[in-house]
């Protein structure tokens, strides 16, 4: 069964004549799984979420949760949470209060509330926690009693609306792991907004990426990294170039001296080729595509280099960082198998 099932979905902001912002969208996010909702800033995205939730309605089609057809019905008639970028706790409240509050409102015993706010809170790793006031926690403490107080309600759908936009680099990658964790332990059914690719490929069992209302593509974390859809889906879904191609008749695909296999079927003729930073290959001689350093960034882990070379300006990210690269050095530039999508042209 479907957790969450999309039908036809448009939605406009108006009237008749009002532009569409999602038009007529479908998809399904199986039920106990996550589903990350990806694109730039007005694709669409976070009105998605609102309509799971019941805060907007559709213009036209069908939305389902757990099969039940709850198009027409309003937030508090739907099982549904959401957590929201701003956390969104009450500064005046003390922890349990906050995270027993939806049970409280809704004529739940005093004893109840309390021991239901306690598991859920204990399930976040924040156990002992009731008496502290939201301004004596850190933001990633925060977020654990904004997820905790969703929880506490045994939601059948979560949403989660940038979660993470908040917090410092370090804190997201260890959020976005407790929020994972927590999901498959629980079985939760989760639709889960942001503009983050790493955060989306490290979350997602399911990805849609959105582009002016409608879905450019879905389908799983590698599946979009590693053979993306359109150039679009390839720019979006982690950094990537595009260069100027030639499918051949014998599959192999040239770009300017480089020839590769191509992992999707091509037509012979023009193509466009999608690389990542990371695929290229990098020596100081031999055969491939002459280049010339113009830019080199030490990163620790890595060295981020801007080559001069016959296609352009090529941005390569490689692991090689005791190679001591410097402006003017000259290299040769070879492509490995990952990494590399051919795109219609």
């Amino acid at each position: 069964m479907s957790g969450i099932e999309f039908v036809g979905v448009t939605k406009r902001y108006g009237g008749a004549d009002a532009p569409l912002v999602i038009r007529g969208v479908d998809f399904s996010v199986p039920k106990g799984t996550l589903t990350t909702i990806l694109g730039p800033s007005g694709c669409g995205k976070t009105t998605l979420l609102r309509m799971v939730a019941g805060l907007d309605s559709p213009t036209s089609g069908r939305i389902l949760i757990d099969g039940q057809d709850v198009t027409d019905q309003g937030p508090a008639e739907r099982n549904v949470c959401m957590v929201f970028q701003s956390y969104a706790l009450f500064p005046h409240l003390s922890v349990i209060g906050n995270v027993g509050y939806g049970l409280s409102v809704s004529g739940v015993s005093r004893d109840e509330t309390r021991r239901r706010a306690r598991a859920a809170l204990a399930s976040v790793g924040l156990e002992g926690y009731d008496a502290r006031m939201p301004g004596e926690l850190s933001g990633g403490q925060q977020q654990r009693v904004a997820v905790a107080r969703a929880l506490v309600l045994e939601p059948s759908v979560m949403l989660f609306d940038e979660p993470l936009s908040n917090l410092d680099a370090r804190l997201r990658r260890s959020m976005r792991q407790e929020i994972r964790d927590l999901q498959q332990r629980l079985g939760l059914t989760v639709a889960y907004v942001t503009h983050d690719q790493s955060e989306a490929l490290a979350v997602s069992d399911q990805v849609i990426v959105m582009n002016t209302g409608v879905i450019a593509q879905s389908g799983s974390p590698r599946e979009l990294y590693e053979r993306p859809a359109s150039a679009f889906v390839a720019g979006f879904m982690g950094e990537a170039m595009l260069f100027d191609g030639v499918a051949q008749a014998d599959g192999q695909v040239r770009i300017g001296p480089l020839r590769l296999g191509s992992a999707r079927a091509a037509p012979a003729g023009a193509v466009k080729v999608a690389v990542r930073p990371e695929a290229w290959m990098l020596a100081r001689s031999g055969e491939g595509l002459p280049a010339r350093v113009l830019g080199c960034a030490y990163l620790g882990s890595h060295v981020e280099l801007t080559f001069e070379t016959a296609l352009g300006a090529v941005f390569v990210v490689s692991s090689l960082v005791d190679q001591g690269w410097q402006v003017g050095d000259e290299a040769v530039l070879g492509l490995a198998g990952r990494g590399v999508s051919v795109l219609a042209a």
